[in-house]
């Protein structure tokens, strides 16, 4: 077993002038070094190959990462909190809200109600904990243009919380393309630490990527770098024990001849890195019909639900 180090300093190789730059990169504990690859030092801080990889195995001696027994998993779930929709029976669908320590994402057409949801969970995580919230702020990553603060406070004033203060909560960053989208997911651990956030949520995860690549010449680019940008997103998320709540488009796909032929955006890439995905769809006036379309712990199932003036309530 490795001695215990404290600091990214401590680690072999690792001299002040790197220690600061890995810094600077967002590699500001022993524990992000140990989860990290040698190519992301390497890049981060100009290592070497096998100084990166001693470093990094030292940070992993250190911390005792490997094989643990399933009650110690077990308890840790215990951990896990939940963030009402403010729905019942939506909740209910996907095991009592949207979960801490993992990526949740919505997919649907237009007007599906998936930019509601987030409307609704970055005001109900403000909530204590026995209100089914989290007491804590929010960090919304808007790649649509889509926040509306007017949405917030009508939601707020009708779960009778300060409206000034569930908005001075919510900290809006707008990603002009791709890369200051995936920088903004980078820098969020540092926010995350600091402001206390309990919740990530980015309105829409794919309309940047879907818009700079086009065709299938860039396909492999488009997924590599979505792929940078869900693995940052779902290490801040296990890291902290935070919820990210993630929206993605849809397209149509000309293959499937039977049912529906709606596809979420980002393929494989975005569904293995999402731990529960919902499928969100327009029913008759404001109901919306929400799809468990997969859980590594829950029954598939659908639930629906109203969206109204104050936010999301129950279909009954």
């Amino acid at each position: 077993m490795g001695k215990k180090i404290e600091e990214i300093e401590d680690l072999p190789g690792i001299g002040t002038q790197a220690a600061e730059k890995l810094m600077s990169a967002g590699y500001k504990t022993v524990e992000s070094i140990a989860i990290a690859s040698p190519a992301e030092l390497i890049e981060a801080a100009g290592l070497g190959e096998a100084t990166a990889t001693k470093a990094i195995r030292a940070a992993r001696d250190s911390l005792e990462m490997g094989f643990e027994t399933a009650d110690k998993i077990a308890e840790r779930r215990k951990l896990v909190g939940k963030i009402t929709t403010g729905s019942k029976d939506l909740d209910a669908l996907i095991g009592g809200g949207i979960e801490t320590g993992s990526i949740t994402e919505i997919y649907g057409k237009f007007a599906s109600a998936k930019t509601q949801v987030c409307f609704q969970v970055a005001v109900t995580v403000q909530l204590p904990e026995e209100k089914g919230g989290l007491n804590g702020p929010c960090l919304w990553i808007d790649a649509e243009n889509s926040f509306r603060p007017e949405r917030i406070i009508a939601i707020a004033e009708h779960l009778e919380m300060n409206p000034d203060d569930v908005l001075k909560n919510i900290l809006v960053a707008r990603a002009y393309n791709s890369d200051h989208q995936i920088l903004l997911a980078e820098k969020a651990d540092e926010i995350v630490k600091e402001k206390g956030i309990k919740l990530i949520i980015v309105d829409s995860l794919t309309a940047q990527f879907r818009s700079e690549f086009i065709g299938r010449g860039q396909l492999a680019d488009r997924q590599q770098k979505l792929n940078k940008h869900m693995h940052a997103l779902m290490k801040v998320a296990e890291m902290n024990n935070i919820a990210v709540l993630v929206t993605n488009q849809v397209m149509q796909n000309p293959g499937i001849l039977f049912g529906d032929p709606t596809t979420p955006i980002g393929g494989d890439i975005v569904a293995h890195n999402s731990k529960t995905r919902l499928y969100l769809r327009k029913s008759k006036e404001d109901k919306r019909v929400a799809k468990l379309v997969d859980s590594p712990s829950l029954p598939d199932g659908e639930a629906i639900f109203r969206v109204t003036e104050h936010g999301i309530v129950d279909a009954e």
